[in-house]
């Protein structure tokens, strides 16, 4: 039998749509839109390209690029060719990515006009990047000079060589944000993300008939392989946008009939405050989706409140997972309030502790999980792919509870539990203690080094505009209904917080700033 009658890869699965459903739009994005059948034939092309400058299967190939149309097409094109794809953080400094590009050992570098001096000036950082490719934008934008064209690689009419590809070929490596050493590039084969693909499809509901939104960054595997990647495996209609803000997601959600869309809590929360929110007509959008951090509660209802036609979903992993570990499903949003869920269909999910026992209901413990979406390891990193495995289980690093159904709460990361005072105290629980004042719209509770309390727990507050609110009245209200060494210690209000271009919360910047 020839291998190629059993193959089941990432850039298969756009072919097979194409098969299915030929005329249908695949992707907009701006001026841009492409169908089924045009998708796929492009893809092919750029990987003949790709093929005729001398990238070979196996190689990384490295991505520092915005979302758009380009990024869509250069995803599958690597995947048909074999290569395995590198997406870079667009927000990280050159030395960052540098520090990226050395370790995956990548000598191709796709870049966008607004990104391609970082991209050059990391290059030069002592990598193997020996070419620079060009990618369209969302918006018009010129090749830049000394770059290789996207256009030129879709010109190809070259045949794309036979290229002998396994479901357990490696096919992409996803670093790690580098919260607490340097980052770790996650390595993830093509049937660790197509198992992830069928567990999105059946848990979150991912549908043909979709017509999705992808506004949060493509080089994150949440927007690339949860929601992008399973869509095309289905066949839906897909918008891209590099612009993850209310003005331009607001309109983008009326103009296009948008069914579909996923975003953190801080950008759901940027649209319930923004003015266009009420005079934007958003009847068509059916299913929202959220991760990255636990929706706090008050939000959560006023979501159920303001869009009460959205069926939501909370869906959580991590990297090393491709990324989908466990999901709450819409009937459960309220009788379930915080919960992370349970196991998706191709995930087991324990809450243990030190000794990988389980634990008692309601018992902080950690989340390990076993499936065939994880990675393989950690690419050139056997310490801690060793670590990360320990006891055969995959070691998540994020505490938690499970009830007596088996749903469980995430309380906290390891590195986030403030110890203080001689007790730990989880910050998302004061957190969701402080969104019940009616004055807050976001809020981090973060441990700062204090000489008696060695950390105390510390609140950072924006209000929402046009309200007022004051450190005597937070800690009246936190003392007033949880233990008062959980009750904040110290309250800083702030006119943002920093975000990340997931929507993640940086805790560590926050450290750094207000720590000193």
């Amino acid at each position: 039998m020839h291998p190629i009658t059993r193959r089941q890869t990432i850039a298969d699965a756009l072919r097979r749509s194409a098969l299915r459903r030929p005329a249908k739009t695949a992707i907009i994005c701006g001026s841009t839109s492409w169908t089924y059948a045009g998708f796929d034939a492009l893809v092919t092309r750029v990987a003949a390209g790709l093929s005729q400058r001398g990238v070979r299967p196996g190689d990384r190939v490295a991505v520092l690029a915005r979302n758009s149309h380009g990024f869509a097409a250069l995803r599958f094109a690597l995947a048909r060719l074999g290569a395995v794809l590198v997406p870079i953080n667009f927000m990280l400094k050159a030395d960052e990515v540098a520090y990226i590009l050395r370790h995956a050992g990548a000598e191709t570098l796709a870049t966008d006009s607004g990104l391609a001096d970082l991209a050059r000036a990391a290059a030069a950082l002592d990598t193997r990047v020996k070419e620079f490719l060009w990618l369209p934008s969302e918006d018009p934008s010129e090749p830049v000079a000394g770059m290789v064209s996207f256009d030129d690689l879709a010109a190809c009419d070259a045949p794309l060589p036979d290229v002998m590809l396994a479901s357990t070929d490696l096919a992409q490596i996803v670093y790690t944000s580098g919260t607490e050493s340097t980052p770790k590039g996650a390595m993830l084969t093509h049937d660790a993300v197509l198992w992830q693909y069928v567990s999105c499809v059946v848990d979150a509901a991912i549908a043909a008939d979709d017509l999705t939104l992808h506004a949060l960054p493509l080089y994150h595997c949440a927007q690339l392989d949860v929601f992008f990647g399973p869509a095309i495996y289905m066949g839906s209609t897909n918008v891209i946008t590099a612009k993850p803000v209310p003005d331009n997601l607001l309109p983008l959600i009326a103009r296009h009939g948008i069914t579909s869309f996923f975003a953190p809590p801080t950008v759901w929360i940027a649209l319930l405050r923004s003015p266009l929110f009420e005079t934007t007509d958003l009847s068509s959008l059916a299913k929202g989706y959220y991760g990255a951090s636990i929706m706090p509660v008050e939000v959560l209802r006023e979501l159920a409140a303001r869009l009460p036609k959205v069926r939501l979903w909370n869906l959580y992993g991590q990297t090393e997972i491709a990324p989908l570990a466990t999901m709450l499903g819409p009937d459960d949003q309220l009788r379930k309030p915080g919960s992370c869920g349970r196991a998706v269909l191709n995930v087991e999910t324990r809450v243990v502790d030190d000794q990988l026992r389980d634990v008692a209901v309601g018992e902080v413990g950690e989340i390990v999980h076993r499936s065939p979406h994880l990675m393989l390891g950690y690419f050139h990193d056997d310490a801690r792919t060793e670590a990360a495995f320990e006891g055969g289980w995959f070691h998540s690093g994020d505490l938690a509870t499970i009830d007596d159904e088996g749903f469980i709460t995430v309380v906290d990361r390891k590195k986030d539990m403030i110890k203080t005072g001689g007790e730990n105290v989880a910050s998302r629980e004061v957190e969701e203690m402080i969104y019940r004042l009616p004055q807050v719209s976001e809020v981090a509770v973060i441990g700062l080094p204090d000489p008696r309390w060695v950390e105390a727990v510390t609140a950072v507050i924006v209000v929402k505009a046009g309200q007022t609110l004051t450190e005597a009245e937070v800690i009246a209200h936190c003392t007033t209904h949880m233990a008062s060494f959980k009750s904040p210690k110290r309250v800083v209000f702030a006119d943002s917080l920093p975000k990340n271009p997931s929507g993640k919360l940086l805790k560590r910047e926050l450290r750094q700033v207000h720590g000193s």
